[in-house]
């Protein structure tokens, strides 16, 4: 642990500042439809400028900054890289460890509101060891150098830092790429990593393979029924969402058109999301917008939802347009689809406990069905609130979901 270094949060060099006000203070705004279409066409002049104006004149990056810096923030290199994470032990004698892990549009900066209730034990609950990393590529962590690193080379880099950390057996909570990188974790590194929290699961329906005939016939037969009858009246309405199932195929899903160009063409989409503070917040609004709860009659009319703030939106964007970190860290998607890596993470059983969580906007759904026969399910909740980013969204259900697993685990003795 001696390359171990403590780290702070920078602030903006003064040329840094001055390129940014520079920058958008000269905006060029697209042309647009006359008729207002909402967020069919992607992020709207309506709400793009008013962010963008909100950026310029009120957006103090000292703010949050300060906050970061309550945390214990570290550089360690592993593969060649030096990765960036944040480690806040617990005092607590029955803490376990847990990482945290983020995905995109997102940064380590996701998790900002649980780090120290989770730490702490919130309300007398379970109590962790708290290690939030960046992904190699963004925020604070070394962009890749070479091809390669895509989930299965990020896995090995992660579970490499728990093991570094002194942390042999560990709980690991992701949600977006958190997920698919951490099923992989779950699924390879089960020596170390003892149990897998996700809003986000990734897994095969129940087929009928001879585990699953002879453990859930019922499961499988009931699949069977709504091939045939349609998911909603078998599973109940809602409860089965595979906006997720196709990587980049726009045909069949409309919102993973980003999917498709970051998968494909990284290095050209990156000039506009390097250059413009305007691109890049407007490409990552529409996630922001498009992958959290709103209220039904709010969703077409508000930029973000009333549980995600303009200043913590802008801290997201910020800590990419400081870091000049957008461009590596969508090559992730390159990455992924070049290696045909999600067979990978799709195919295999979970072994380990695990907890799914089913916030009401995430974007994607299994039934809990297929979980029971993919995964050793400990845990199953589903909200009416929340989500693609939980932990920033309803971080109060979020903590108490993860203090309750956790809690099961300690009991059990699954994680010492």
């Amino acid at each position: 642990m001696s390359d171990i270094e403590p780290f702070v949060v920078p602030s903006f060099t003064p040329e840094q500042l001055a390129l940014l006000k520079d920058k958008l203070s000269k905006p060029v705004f697209p042309n647009e439809l006359e008729e207002d279409y909402g967020w069919e066409y992607g992020a709207p002049t309506w709400a793009v400028k008013p962010m963008a104006t909100e950026w310029l004149e009120n957006y103090d990056w000292e703010k949050p900054r300060a906050e970061m810096n309550r945390w214990k923030h570290y550089h360690t290199t592993i593969d060649g890289l030096k990765m960036h994470f944040v480690h806040e032990p617990s005092s607590n004698p029955d803490a376990i460890p847990i990482m945290l892990v983020h995905g995109w549009p997102s940064t380590f900066y996701e998790f900002h509101k649980v780090i120290e209730p989770l730490r702490d034990g919130a309300n007398g609950g379970q109590a962790f060891h708290v290690v939030v990393p960046s992904l190699p590529g963004f925020g604070f962590s070394d962009p890749p150098k070479t091809r390669g690193y895509g989930v299965a080379k990020m896995a090995e880099i992660l579970n490499s830092l728990m093991v570094k950390l002194g942390y042999s057996q560990y709980l690991l909570q992701g949600g977006d790429w958190g997920a698919i990188i951490g099923k992989y974790i779950a699924t390879r590194y089960n020596t170390n990593c003892k149990a897998f929290h996700t809003g986000l699961p990734y897994c095969l329906p129940p087929l009928p393979t001879p585990r699953n005939l002879l453990f859930y016939p019922f499961k499988i037969a009931k699949f069977g029924a709504s091939l045939l009858l349609g998911f909603d009246r078998v599973y109940g309405k809602g409860k089965l969402i595979l906006n997720g199932a196709t990587f980049a195929n726009a045909e069949l899903y409309n919102g993973c058109g980003y999917r498709a160009i970051q998968g494909t063409r990284p290095y050209t989409l990156a000039y506009g999301l390097t250059d413009s503070p305007l691109g890049l917040m407007a490409w990552m609004l529409e996630k922001f917008h498009e992958w959290t709860y709103h209220p039904p009659a709010k969703q077409d009319i508000q930029a973000l939802p009333e549980t995600i703030s303009s200043e913590v939106f802008l801290t997201q964007v910020t800590l990419y347009w400081l870091t000049n970190t957008m461009s590596s860290s969508i090559r992730i998607y390159y990455e992924c689809l070049r290696q045909k890596e999600m067979y990978k993470v799709v195919f295999p059983r979970v072994k380990i406990p695990v907890a799914v969580t089913a916030y009401a906007h995430d974007i994607s759904r299994l039934p809990q069905d297929w979980l029971e026969t993919a995964t050793d399910l400990y845990q199953y909740s589903e909200y009416e609130s929340g989500g693609h980013f939980p932990a920033t969204e309803e971080s109060e259900l979020f903590t108490e979901d993860v203090q309750r697993f956790g809690k099961i685990l300690h009991d059990k003795k699954i994680i010492q």
